[in-house]
């Protein structure tokens, strides 16, 4: 059977429509659950192997970006999260996704919890545009090689930063930073414009210890076809675009 894909979305969050296109084209089945939902009644994680949280700007990011979200995950939903991963169930932040997961305290997880945070990008900008980025994800099943990808980032608090940082370093050690900005020459780096935010460690994408819950500030839902990239006739004859892998590692694991 194809495993199940929750969508989650809350007031604000405007990306779930192409997250379940990805999904599904990727093998899954998938349903978009509202928060509210998921607050009434958390056993309904029970009956899904992924838990995606979309991009948007979720509540207007009214106290910043992915706070209130996060704060209804991480108080009333910690516990069945928890459940949620620890019986292998997957858990996919992009972007504003990306940011709740991390306020909510469950990237990178263990010790980092609470000294972690999403800061507003270097350039002072919105940033809208490609990036180029190199997958180091061992770790984790949504990343299953090295080969660059490109992917489209749109946010202004995209730069990860730690209360230490050694801490970062550490997570790099630890092999938690999955997905790195790189130059033209597919070298890791905190330049700008490579790296859109100023992210320490050219963080693109980091995942907690077990490698389950992954968050990335790139939109891999908006690339899976070829013709999504702005240079798609340059790029040569590709079956799909580089964003569905990430959907289609996460299926065949599960599978």
């Amino acid at each position: 059977m194809s495993p199940r894909a929750l969508v989650l979305r809350a007031p604000g969050t405007n990306c779930d429509e192409e997250t379940v296109v990805a999904w599904e084209r990727a093998g899954a089945s998938v349903q978009v659950g509202h928060i509210g939902r998921l607050l009434a009644d958390p056993k309904m994680l029970d009956g899904f192997q992924t838990l995606t949280i979309p991009g948007g700007f979720s509540y207007g990011d009214d106290l910043g970006a992915g706070r209130i979200f996060a704060s209804r995950l991480g108080t009333a939903l910690s516990d069945a999260l928890g459940r949620f991963r620890d019986r292998g169930g997957l858990v996919l932040g992009i972007c504003n996704g990306f940011q709740v997961l991390v306020r909510a305290g469950l990237l990178p997880g263990g010790t980092h919890a609470g000294a972690v945070t999403l800061a507003r990008n270097l350039s002072g900008k919105f940033e809208a545009r490609w990036v180029k980025l190199r997958p180091l994800g061992s770790k984790t099943p949504f990343l299953a090689d090295d080969e660059p990808i490109e992917l489209p980032v749109a946010h202004g608090e995209g730069r990860f930063l730690t209360g230490d940082p050694s801490a970062t370093e550490a997570l790099d050690r630890a092999g938690q930073i999955v997905l790195k900005y790189v130059d033209d020459q597919n070298h890791p780096t905190s330049e700008y414009p490579s790296n859109p935010n100023g992210s320490s460690m050219a963080a693109a994408g980091v995942c907690d210890a077990t490698g389950r819950v992954f968050g990335l500030m790139p939109h891999p839902e908006r690339f899976v076809d070829p013709f999504h990239h702005p240079r798609w006739t340059r790029r040569g004859p590709r079956a799909e675009g580089d964003g569905l892998r990430i959907f289609r590692n996460a299926v065949k694991s599960l599978s």
